[in-house]
């Protein structure tokens, strides 16, 4: 299990704007590529974004391009996701996640935070 705290979720309107934080030890913060995904009530989990351990790479989801980013803050052992203009579909546990098995793809993460709560009122 990737060792992660995540933060930053909360109640916000739609058009809002939230940043998640997920604070990972050393170790999988320098060798694995991370990400997010979330699941709202009801659905599968959801692949939103991922960066490459030395974050030159990152990529977003297609449904989720141009309004999230995904960045990473070495001295801090942290990844963001920055969410702007929400919507009520956004509401969902995120999940801030390692590849530990190596790669960065969708599939290649199967290591999970706790997860913390984004809700958007409409």
């Amino acid at each position: 299990q990737v060792q992660s705290v995540e933060s930053g979720g909360r109640l916000v309107q739609a058009g809002g704007s939230l940043r998640l934080s997920c604070a990972a030890s050393r170790r999988t913060f320098d060798t694995y590529a991370m990400g997010w995904f979330r699941q709202a009530p009801g659905k599968e989990r959801e692949f939103v974004a991922a960066i490459s351990w030395t974050g030159v790479s990152a990529y977003v989801a297609d449904s989720m391009k141009g309004r999230f980013t995904i960045f990473k803050d070495s001295p801090k052992n942290t990844i963001y996701l920055q969410m702007n203009s929400l919507r009520p579909e956004d509401t969902a546990v995120y999940y801030c996640t390692a590849a530990l098995r190596g790669g960065m793809g969708p599939t290649d993460f199967d290591s999970w935070g706790q997860g913390t709560q984004v809700t958007v009122s409409s």
